[in-house]
């Protein structure tokens, strides 16, 4: 008697080779197709979580924002811990070593380095100057690996997609652009960074050193999980293989109500610009969430039809 899993095993695939909703939508597809037996919602949460580029970025993310005057030791400490507790799990639960988890390591390592020995004059520097450091190793990282043609994000594609996909042109090219994104992303928040300090003279201000990082990063994000769909339904099919439906552009969108109403919120709380902006943010963000939510119902049934 043939097994149902060994029935299933022997059927052929017409999946367009590409890296599906890259990031942790993607991770976690990738883990709910293994049936037999289900991990808890827990272990599948934290092997999408480490199987997508986020996990070697949030390092970099909890630096940028922690950092600031009286806070580079318990930033730099706290990026280098993340870095080595994300390696170790990783390793542990069978991932590959990648390129940004040792570039973590190494550059979290050498300024916890100088941080011990460093005078009091150089630490107050390093205070105002830790995060755009860190931003621009990240673009020069990011911009480097696509000079190398081995795009950062490619370790992390490969997790989740069979090894028949790899040399893939779909694969490589969808890796590619994810990665320019996120430099491109990197370099907005050191630009950010660097005119709140150089020109403002303010490290933490609350559009460049918050809002504007946040917001680009939310960008990168949302683009990682669209994009991989868009590449696929595009890409040509052979003879009688179904067409996939590309998602919208407003879907790469999605973030940005919410993150409207969360910017409002976040001016009110800190007693950042005038109430009604905040106020005004928040309406307009609301609206917007509804909005979306509605064109989202009209699409899906209008795809049923």
């Amino acid at each position: 008697m043939i097994s149902d899993t060994e029935t299933r095993a022997e059927t052929p695939t017409t999946e367009v080779p590409t890296w599906e909703n890259s990031g942790i939508a993607g991770a976690k597809e990738s883990l709910m197709a293994n049936e037999s037996p289900q991990p808890r919602a827990g272990s599948r949460f934290l092997d999408a979580f480490l199987q997508s580029p986020f996990a070697g970025l949030a390092p970099w993310i909890v630096m940028s924002l922690l950092s600031g005057p009286g806070r580079f030791e318990e930033s730099v400490a706290t990026a280098l811990g993340l870095s080595i507790l994300f390696l170790f799990l990783s390793h542990r639960r069978g991932g590959t070593l990648k390129p940004l988890e040792v570039f973590d390591i190494l550059y979290f390592g050498c300024l916890a380095a100088i941080g011990l020995f460093a005078s009091d004059d150089l630490i107050t520097w390093l205070e105002k100057w830790s995060g755009e450091m860190s931003s621009l190793a990240l673009v020069a990282f990011a911009f480097g690996s696509l000079l190398l043609r081995s795009p950062f994000t490619l370790p992390y594609a490969k997790e989740t997609t069979p090894e028949e996909y790899w040399t893939s042109p779909l694969f490589l090219k969808v890796n590619q652009l994810i990665t320019l994104v996120w430099a491109l992303s990197f370099t907005v928040s050191a630009a950010a960074g660097l005119y709140g300090d150089l020109v403002l003279d303010q490290p933490d201000n609350f559009w460049t050193g918050w809002i504007i990082p946040i917001g680009a990063l939310l960008f990168a994000l949302s683009f990682t999980e669209w994009y991989p769909d868009v590449a696929s339904a595009q890409a040509p099919r052979a003879p009688g293989e179904p067409q996939e439906v590309a998602p919208p552009l407003v879907k790469l969108f999605d973030f940005l109500p919410p993150f409207v109403v969360g910017v409002g919120i976040a001016m009110l709380v800190t007693d950042n610009d005038p109430d009604w902006l905040g106020i005004t943010l928040i309406v307009v963000g609301a609206v917007g969430t509804a909005a979306l939510r509605r064109a989202d119902t009209q699409s899906r049934s209008s795809s049923a039809a």
